[in-house]
């Protein structure tokens, strides 16, 4: 097994078009927001190149350009790996989020029209046949799919421009716990959309405040264990 450890079809295809360097960059992020790569994994330029089928300059300068964001740990004579988050990174991360969500969730539940509405009910539908169906990923991408529907029915551009600072990370963080929080967490999804449907601001953001809540309290359980 190669040291980087992609599991079967985990590499993305590099989307054209656009710079190379750019593609690359997307395409390492991907994986590592999608645990494909692992936090503390070694990443060994040579193999990565040969996974993305491109030569190791492109690959350099993405693991350069991810270790200024803080995505992989460069360690002298030692080479990179992904970085590790702390509990404490994790706290402030996950902190900030719910400050946003539940920001988002009072807003939504002011102006939030009928065809909105019917957006997050299907997200819904497709998340509860995730759970259904183990499917992981799936679950993770419809989770990060419904919060920004809430976000974007919020219709605050400056809230929203913030939230997608952190979109990636909070991905990164809930992948580890998705199948943990599972069916539990699409509930209180539908819980929330019965408070945005109600315009009842007041308990949409106490729901999303409690939601975000669990996740964190569920990633920090895990890490703990």
């Amino acid at each position: 097994m190669l040291s980087t450890g992609l599991p079967q079809g985990a590499v993305p295809k590099l989307e054209r078009p656009g710079p190379l360097r750019e593609r690359v960059y997307e395409a390492l992020l991907e994986l590592i927001t999608t645990r494909a790569l692992q936090p503390g994994q070694h990443l060994v330029e040579s193999e990565l190149a040969g996974h993305l089928g491109v030569s190791r300059q492109p690959v350099r300068e993405a693991l350069q350009r991810l270790n200024t964001e803080g995505w992989v740990d460069l360690r002298p004579a030692q080479g990179a790996f992904v970085h590790e988050p702390t509990e404490e990174e994790a706290d402030q991360l996950l902190t900030v989020r719910t400050l946003l969500e539940a920001e988002a969730a009072r807003l939504a539940a002011r102006n939030a029209d009928k065809s909105g509405i019917e957006a997050l009910d299907e997200i819904l539908a497709q998340g509860m046949l995730a759970v259904a169906s183990d499917d992981v990923d799936a679950a993770v991408a419809l989770n990060a799919r419904f919060h920004a529907k809430i976000m974007e029915l919020a219709g605050n551009a400056v809230l929203a421009e913030l939230a997608a600072q952190v979109d990636r990370r909070v991905r990164w963080y809930y992948t580890p716990v998705a199948r943990q929080r599972g069916h539990q967490s699409w509930i209180e999804h539908r819980d929330l959309i019965a408070a945005i449907v109600e315009g009842d601001e007041q308990r949409a953001t106490q729901l999303m405040r409690e939601h975000t809540e669990h996740t964190r309290r569920s990633y920090h359980a895990r890490q703990g264990a």
